[in-house]
């Protein structure tokens, strides 16, 4: 009778700086994931194709091409999740990276229980096959299958977008998302610039969902880039 075989969850690691990528590694090691590592933009590429890493940490800013491109890159034939972990800590870089396809962004310097945190986020969503269709995060209940919408056990009533927005929210739970994917997604392309809108149907959300709105602890505002929302026990 033969042994099942176990894959361990491998993250591909690129990053010029051999203090940041040898402190990445050691501490992923000790946590059981398998490591690969990547100094330049090519060397990840290349990487990336032969060994099919199962999430990606990368740089912005590497010696032979923008970690921007590295992404967009990789985008092209794969929908591994990718975290940028970068010292550009501009509101701009943020928004261009995710917009670009990175699905996370970490600023060095960085602690790695978010790190921690934000890959295991990754991981969940790279297994879609075992999604559950009810989401929970503290008293929010959510029944996808059922359209149904619950608070300490209680029914609340949506509007069809609000509805619509709370579900894009919880198809990425615990990743955050930018303005513009966000009113791409529920306005389409003519609301690309509306973020009016989404202002006003984020403060719906908190009125109906959140224990205290003026202190939202699900949909969390990530400052000029988008919203997050958190999962909680």
């Amino acid at each position: 009778m033969s042994k099942k075989s176990t894959k361990r969850f491998t993250v591909l690691i690129v990053e010029d700086e051999d203090q940041v990528r040898g402190l990445l590694r050691e501490c992923l090691e000790i946590k059981g994931y398998q490591v690969i590592e990547a100094g330049t933009g090519a060397d990840a590429l290349a990487k990336a194709v032969k060994h099919r890493p199962d999430a990606v940490f990368v740089d912005l800013g590497l010696p032979d091409m923008d970690g921007l491109s590295v992404i967009k890159r990789l985008r092209e034939w794969s929908k591994v999740p990718i975290m940028v972990v970068s010292g550009r800590d501009y509101e701009e870089s943020k928004v261009e990276a995710l917009d670009g396809g990175a699905d996370d962004y970490v600023t060095k310097p960085f602690s790695m229980a978010e790190i921690m945190a934000r890959l295991r986020v990754a991981q969940r969503h790279s297994q879609p096959a075992q999604e559950s269709p009810t989401f929970r995060s503290g008293a929010l209940e959510v029944d996808l299958s059922n359209r149904l919408v619950k608070v300490n056990g209680e029914t609340v009533k949506l509007t069809a977008t609000e509805y619509s927005l709370l579900a894009l929210f919880v198809r990425h739970a615990g990743k955050v998302l930018t303005h513009s994917q966000i009113l791409r997604q529920i306005w389409g392309p003519e609301g690309a610039g509306q973020t009016g809108y989404l202002r006003v149907y984020m403060a719906h959300l908190r009125g109906k969902l959140e224990p205290n709105p003026g202190e939202p602890e699900l949909f969390i505002t990530e400052s000029g880039v988008g919203y997050r929302l958190i999962e909680r026990e």
